[in-house]
């Protein structure tokens, strides 16, 4: 199945538009494919949110070589611990 989405944006006073084309392998009715584009985006943003406030990924500076790849599987790793980590209730 195919499925389209065109969002309309105002940045800066002036409206952009964006047409985003998608497969899938089921065939869904349109309120389906609007909630998993809408939770596969979500997922997105909410990941790159973390990376950027916790880990400053904007602000990273490396650009040679492997390093940025090795950085993002460091950062991606330290994620997974922490989201696995179990509160400490004893001190």
């Amino acid at each position: 199945m195919n499925g389209r989405v065109e969002t309309e944006v105002e940045r800066g006073g002036t409206i952009e538009y964006e047409t985003r084309h998608y497969l899938c392998s089921i065939r869904m009715t349109a309120e389906m494919f609007g909630q998993t584009v809408r939770g596969h985006w979500g997922i997105e943003n909410r990941l790159h949110w973390i990376l950027d406030m916790v880990f400053r990924e904007d602000l990273a500076r490396l650009r040679v070589g492997n390093a940025p790849a090795n950085m993002a599987i460091v950062r991606h790793s330290a994620l997974n611990l922490l989201y696995r980590a179990k509160p400490v209730t004893e001190l």
